[in-house]
């Protein structure tokens, strides 16, 4: 089986003790993921944080841009070489996945908007409402591990939903045959979420902590989405 060109744009460099020392990054996480698959990738990860994208979106047969605990709504230095980068691959029609930060970056380059919202925390039961041909095996809904404080508001141009949940009006989003995103992490493992959720329990009240905790024992989906991306990037998983 041909190996696929990857390439993952990190947008987190973890240096906390607790969380960055004790797991794999970004682009790792995503890696153990898509290695459970039968279709082998070739990675190459790009560190964006620190102002790394392609030079050219040839370079690799798709993209994946990763989580963030950082924001699009602040002045992060990094951000507009990542949405010009977004935007050509949308003009080659390149294959471009977002997850949780990646999710947001995509929609605010291509005209879409992004505000702060209440916290969206543990294992959501995603709505799938919509299906694409590479959705396989298809799902009415996905159990997702989600950890984000920021919500797209509006579509792109041109960007339709596919995904939604109580807590998350716009879950997903597709354009043409060229990008998929999630608000989700499908590459969370639950030892990773709960060291990340004791990381974040100062910032939360007791009632979102028992909320979320009661999350965590729900079945996760995420490798059910990392063959719809598989399926999207052109492999067999």
């Amino acid at each position: 089986m041909a190996r696929l060109k990857l390439g993952i744009l990190q947008v987190n460099h973890d240096r906390s003790v607790e969380v960055g020392d004790a797991f794999p990054d970004d682009a790792h996480r995503f890696r153990d993921l898509f290695d459970q698959q039968d279709q082998r990738f070739a990675y190459r990860v790009y560190m964006t944080i620190g102002g790394e994208v392609p030079a050219d979106v040839n370079e690799q047969d798709a993209y994946l841009i990763t989580g963030s605990p950082l924001s699009v709504l602040d002045d992060l230095a990094f951000l507009p070489a990542l949405y010009d980068f977004i935007r050509g691959c949308d003009a080659a029609r390149k294959p471009l996945v977002g997850a949780c930060f990646g999710h947001q970056a995509i929609a605010v380059a291509l005209g879409g908007q992004v505000a702060r919202q209440d916290w969206n925390i543990g294992i959501d039961r995603v709505e799938i409402t919509r299906t694409l041909p590479y959705m396989l095996p298809p799902a009415d809904n996905l159990n997702l591990y989600q950890f984000h404080h920021d919500a797209v508001t509006q579509l792109p141009a041109g960007c339709e939903s596919y995904a939604r949940s109580a807590k998350c009006a716009v879950a997903g989003f597709t354009k043409g045959s060229h990008i998929l995103t999630t608000q989700a992490h499908p590459e969370f493992t639950d030892p990773f979420m709960r060291c990340v959720l004791d990381f974040t329990k100062p910032v939360l009240t007791p009632a979102q902590m028992a909320e979320t905790e009661a999350t965590l024992t729900a079945r996760n989906d995420g490798a059910v989405f990392a063959r719809w991306a598989t399926c999207f990037f052109g492999g067999t998983p």
